[in-house]
């Protein structure tokens, strides 16, 4: 008898394991499966109207949709470009209305759930260097905006180089549980207490300008880390600094200063645009100064800075680097030194600066390697490089110098080899050309805007 139930318990808990494998698989199966939405003639672009067009020009420019999805050289909106994450390398899609390899055939459903929800017109899973997670909150009529926007630019037959991912994470599905933790869907809901161009501001940073995507910083699993939101994170190997109350600037940000810098690429009181930001604030150019006025608004908001002071310490900062004070003064001084015409030109000052008050010398080290290039084209802030004039070690002599003169922060370590990584993410000419991601990274006939590049 004991026997017999022994057995009978056995059946039971092999018939429960089953069971709960079933459950479990539906389950999984319901969390990852999106089924496909059936492709569509391209639309005919008299369909949009040229108000419309024109309108999602602008809300593209606000998302710096043609930097991520235009490879150096490259045709706008074609794809290609390299996008270097801690998991591999992505590279972005082609957006023009091209049906084989773009989103020609895409209906608006389809656009929409793939800014939304994260997911492709074929029912695959899009990894979130789309930043969904902020698109998510983008009202329906700018998305029809941006639709309508995209699908009347000129098609470009090309198609992106397959994904390069560590393994296991290049298959999809996994991507269904990174958006059960980190995609919180929702629209934006205004802030009553707040006046009407806070929330414009809010509405299109936490939006489509998606600004928490770079300075931000991101868990293990690259999720935002929300309890931090706007902390300072990285952006294509560049710090994206504070840009709340822990911002490291010399000089508080106004929102003023926040205009000047974000429309025009510098801001005398602060700093001139460089690395990820040069094409943010060239974009940002071609935007209502509405709604740039808005976006400076909430973000200073969040910064809320109190008064400080500058700082310019170049005695002790040459009795302590003499060979960084050297260096200074043969390869900087000529547009840096205090009465340089530079600095009669609306420059900002090194003294107030703030990657050199940061605690990583990244952004001041490729600074130094890089320069400042304005983006093809456009008019903006220029930086000779020096990548190839100094060594790493002179490199890290001058960032040595101008921590010491222009901030009272403690020295940076071991800058030396810090400027020997720095320079392996250094972008030249040929691998922009190539799209090697070891370093940083549709015009119609009736076009009612030009978008540079």
């Amino acid at each position: 008898m004991g026997l017999w139930c022994v057995k009978i318990d056995r059946k039971r808990a092999a018939f429960l394991v089953v069971i709960c494998g079933v459950i479990a698989a539906v389950s999984a199966f319901a969390v990852i499966y999106r089924p496909p939405i059936a492709p569509i003639a391209k639309p005919d672009a008299r369909l949009f109207s040229a108000d419309v067009i024109q309108r999602g020009a602008v809300l593209a420019a606000i998302g710096d949709c043609i930097v991520c999805h235009t490879t150096d050289g490259g045709v706008p909106y074609a794809g290609g470009r390299a996008l270097p994450t801690p998991f591999g390398t992505l590279y972005a899609t082609n957006i023009t209305p091209d049906e084989a390899t773009g989103i020609g055939n895409w209906s608006r459903e389809a656009f929409v759930r793939a800014m939304r929800d994260g997911v492709s017109r074929s029912g695959g899973h899009l990894y979130p260097a789309l930043p969904y997670e902020h698109f998510t909150h983008v009202d329906d009529a700018d998305l029809d905006a941006l639709y309508a926007f995209l699908m009347t630019r000129d098609a470009v037959h090309a198609s992106a180089p397959p994904n390069r991912l560590i393994f296991p994470l290049g298959f999809r599905a996994e991507l269904a549980g990174w958006k059960l933790l980190f995609l919180h869907k929702g629209a934006f809901i205004p802030v009553p207490a707040r006046s009407k161009e806070w929330n414009r501001g809010a509405y299109l940073v936490e939006g489509l300008g998606h600004c928490g995507g770079c300075h931000t910083p991101r868990n293990l699993a690259g999720g935002e880390r929300g309890a931090h939101a706007f902390a300072g994170g990285v952006a294509e190997g560049w710090n994206a600094p504070p840009i709340n109350v822990s911002s490291p600037a010399a000089k508080p940000w106004t929102v003023d200063s926040l205009y000047n810098y974000l429309h025009t690429g510098v801001d005398v009181d602060h700093s001139a645009a460089a690395g990820p930001m040069g094409p943010v604030c060239d974009d940002l150019s071609m935007v209502p100064e509405a709604d740039v006025r808005a976006i400076a608004i909430y973000v200073a908001s969040m910064m809320n800075q109190s008064a400080t002071s500058t700082v310019d310490r170049a005695g002790l900062a040459e009795k302590m680097h003499p060979a960084g004070a050297a260096l200074f003064a043969g390869a900087c001084a000529g547009c840096h030194e205090s009465g340089a015409p530079m600095n009669g030109q609306g420059r900002p000052p090194l003294s107030v600066v703030s990657a050199i008050a940061e605690d990583d010398p990244r952004n001041t080290l490729l600074v130094i390697l890089e320069g400042i290039q304005p983006p093809v084209g456009a008019r903006g802030s220029y930086m000779p490089p020096f990548a190839d004039s100094l060594a790493d070690a002179e490199v890290a002599e001058v960032a040595a110098y101008l921590r010491v003169r222009y901030s009272s922060r403690a020295a940076w370590p071991k800058l030396t080899s810090a400027a020997a990584a720095a320079r392996k993410q250094v972008v030249t000419p040929e691998m922009s050309m190539t799209g090697d991601p070891s370093g940083t990274h549709m015009m119609s006939m009736d076009q009612p805007i030009q978008i540079r590049r």
